[in-house]
């Protein structure tokens, strides 16, 4: 009787790691802002992978089996990647530096795909005009862009929700 839950367990912990591998190769950053698209190819992806996770077991036995097995894996993984780091760095992403005092760092903004616009609006939420009154901003985890001002005393930071955009980068 075991043997169908142990093959919905294991099947969802492929399905689960499969879609951790392509969320990271594809870039977990997009997901700070989902647009319809994303909203769209994610309920397509849990369609196309829920029969990979449960097989013919269709029961509510068998939904409930690869969910709880999703949230044990997901558990254990988010107490492993605090317990090392070199899997924490595998599997998560870093806050990446964007402008470091005054000056742009193009090879990341180009990378992430951030545009000179993006950049300025950040900033001027930030109540900044000049890339040089920029002491520090970072792409944060979450895919905020966050800005701290060179200002020391009037020292704020603000968060730039990202909205995904696919414009080129402009200097």
């Amino acid at each position: 009787m075991l043997y169908p839950y142990l093959d919905i367990i294991c099947r969802s912990l492929a399905v689960y790691f499969f879609m951790t591998i392509a969320l990271r190769l594809f870039g977990k950053k997009e997901l700070s802002q989902l647009n319809t698209a994303d909203i769209i190819l994610i309920l397509l992806i849990s369609n196309s992978v829920q029969n990979a996770m449960v097989g013919p077991d269709t029961s509510l036995w068998g939904g409930l089996v690869a969910a709880l097995a999703l949230f044990v894996i997901n558990f254990i993984i988010k107490k492993l990647t605090h317990k090392y780091k070199a899997l924490n760095d595998l599997l998560l992403d870093k806050p990446e530096i964007l402008i470091h005092d005054g000056k742009l760092d193009f090879k990341s903004l180009s990378k992430l795909d951030i545009s000179n616009d993006e950049l300025k609006e950040a900033m001027r939420e930030h109540g900044l005009e000049h890339f040089t009154d920029v002491k520090l901003c970072m792409l944060e985890i979450d895919g905020t862009i966050s800005v701290i001002s060179q200002n020391k005393k009037e020292l704020k930071q603000t968060h730039y929700k990202r909205k995904h955009n696919h414009k080129n980068l402009r200097k």
